[in-house]
């Protein structure tokens, strides 16, 4: 919310405190002081204390400068906020909407402690570094440009070797794939390292030669492969620094994942 647009709502709600005393059956009031009359127009906050140093925490934290409007802005809307709590808690929304509030507190709590946790378990920067040069050896220093096709059964990639042979063009062939991820593209699965495959594939493949397809048929999990490499490069590996962020999130929700299943473990769950 923009401070202008909290500043109008803020005008809007001052308006209607000062417009209250008007109403039809109220007493008329003995006329005040100018400096009475100032106080009364700025009104009461509603909120407490902590509410506001919270949000011009939160505002601060976010880049925006401590300026007296910014002050005056976060009154404003605290001040219209607890206007319309005390209006949605005539109608009882409060009691309607208990379950909703629950939750949302409770991720609050979780999120906060999550954090927390966190903070008192870094990850030390060798133990990301070993991760780091686990994955780069895995990865190899070489990337393929690979495609593949995939069927059900042993009998139905022979036949396709067989037609690659007379001479059949792959990308045609592929039309019989069952991954339909790939076969629209002549079975093009793009460059990939070696650790990007289950096993059996990732071995026929890096013992192909460039150009060259698989003259028996790959079985894997998924099916029957017949597998073409078109191009060989070396690796494109990015350095540990460029990398270090997403390894370092990664470890932590394993750390966080790992913690979880004993406290559920511990708890009997």
């Amino acid at each position: 919310m923009h401070i202008a647009s909290r500043s109008f709502a803020a005008l809007a709600a001052t308006a209607i405190l000062i417009a209250a005393p008007a109403a039809v059956g109220q007493e008329a009031k003995p006329k005040a002081t100018p400096a009475k009359a100032e106080a009364a127009a700025k009104g009461k906050d509603l909120f407490p204390p902590a509410y506001f140093d919270f949000m011009l925490k939160q505002r601060t934290a976010a880049g925006q400068p401590d300026t007296p409007e910014l002050r005056q802005a976060i009154k404003d809307e605290l001040n219209t906020r607890e206007l319309v709590v005390r209006e949605a808690k005539k109608q009882g929304l409060d009691k309607t909407l208990k379950t909703e509030m629950d939750l949302t507190s409770q991720t609050v709590l979780v999120r906060t402690y999550v954090g927390d946790y966190v903070k008192a378990h870094p990850i030390p920067d060798a133990a990301v570094r070993a991760e780091y040069d686990k994955i780069k050896s895995q990865m190899g220093d070489k990337e393929y440009k690979v495609r593949h096709i995939l069927v059900d059964n042993e009998a139905d990639a022979k036949e396709i070797i067989a037609a690659l042979q007379k001479g059949e063009k792959f990308d045609k062939l592929a039309e019989r794939s069952k991954d339909t991820g790939s076969k629209a593209n002549g079975g093009d699965l793009d460059w990939n390292a070696p650790s990007n495959f289950v096993k059996p594939f990732a071995d026929a493949m890096v013992a192909l030669p460039k150009g060259k397809f698989t003259t028996t048929p790959v079985q894997t999990q998924f099916g029957w492969h017949v597998i073409e490499v078109d191009d060989i490069r070396d690796a494109k590996i990015p350095s540990f620094d460029e990398v270090k962020p997403q390894l370092l999130q990664r470890m932590q929700a394993q750390e966080i994942d790992q913690y979880l299943r004993e406290l559920r473990t511990k708890n009997g769950y």
